[in-house]
This record gives C-alpha cells, structure tokens and sequence, in this order.
C-alpha cells in the first residue's frame, strides 16, 4: 500500500513537472544569461552559458532558479530502504545529500531525475529515482513545487558500477537548463 500511494506521488510530481517545464525553461534561460554576464564573457554562444568556475563539496553553485549546496556524498551503498521496502543497487548507490533553495521569484519544482553524474573518464550517469524514494525519509522533498526563498535537503541517488568513482556532478533547475558543475574529488 505504501509502495502504491509512494508510486502515485512520483507519477504526479513528474506530471506536474513536464506541465511547468516551460515556464522553467524561460526562467533558467534568464538566470543562466546573468551568470554569463557576471563572468565578464561576451557573445551568446551555448558554450559560455556555464560558469567557468566548479563549485566544491560545501559550497553554493546556481542554475536558473536554484541555489545549489552539495552537503556530503557517499559511495558503496548495495541497499536502500528496508528489509519490507527497499531496493538492491546493481553495482553500488551513490547517495549525494543536496541542499536547494529556490532564488527565484516563482515556485519551482527540483526534479531528481534531471541531475547527472560524471566519472573521470567523462561517463555520464543518471540518477535513480526510484532509489531516491527510499533514500529520503519524508518522499515529498523533492516532489512539491519550492517556494521563493524557501528550500529543501533531501539525497539523490546514482546506481554506478562497483569499481567506478564519481568526480563531479551537473546539477540543473530543469531538465532544459544549463547547468553547473560540482566537484566531488
């Protein structure tokens, strides 16, 4: 039962999420052209719409909307959850403790799904959303919309093989923005 209403709520945030992925993509295109500016780089090209600088573990990195703080990571992770509910990593979890906070001035939903991880040799991994729901006790922090100035700390989790380390992760206020990068190493 529990598993069923858990599945019901992540059907409904990601619905809710693709219905205001538009106003998002609008949002982030404005916050990522103020980063670009703030840099001191001229010209429009895709390229210079990240910052050249790569935050750290502890430290604040914005995209769009969010101000993002990676508080801790921690790989070697084979279970999530429960003996009753839980799931089995296939090589190892990664769990990244993230704080967000919305710096905009519209509600913004943070969707897990949208956050990617990278190894040394510049393969990309997704997130596992399903292991995020067992990850993070309270399952609606990542699912309701953030309101201005507020913000949430939650995990998002990473399925990667046993032998391999993450070095950093792009982190993204919607799936169509820019992103921005953290150094786990």
């Amino acid at each position: 039962m529990r598993k069923t209403t858990t599945l019901a709520l992540l059907a409904t945030g990601l619905i809710a999420l693709g219905c205001g992925s538009g106003a998002a993509d609008k949002a982030s295109d404005s916050g990522d052209s103020k980063a670009s500016s703030s840099s001191g780089d001229e010209g429009g090209a895709k390229a210079e719409e990240k910052p050249a600088k790569t935050a750290k573990i502890g430290q604040p990195a914005r995209d769009g909307k969010f101000e993002f703080t990676v508080k801790s990571s921690k790989c070697g992770v084979a279970k999530i959850g429960s003996d009753m509910l839980g799931q089995k990593a296939q090589g190892q979890f990664c769990l990244v403790t993230l704080n967000v906070k919305n710096i905009g001035k519209e509600a913004q939903m943070f969707d897990g799904s949208s956050q990617k991880a990278y190894a040394a040799d510049g393969t990309e991994y997704s997130a596992d959303s399903g292991a995020a729901i067992y990850a993070n006790k309270n399952a609606e922090t990542f699912l309701n919309d953030i309101n201005p100035g507020n913000q949430v700390t939650g995990v998002v989790v990473f399925d990667i093989p046993k032998n391999v380390k993450l070095t950093k992760l792009e982190l993204h206020d919607s799936m169509f923005s820019g992103g921005v990068d953290v150094a786990l190493s």
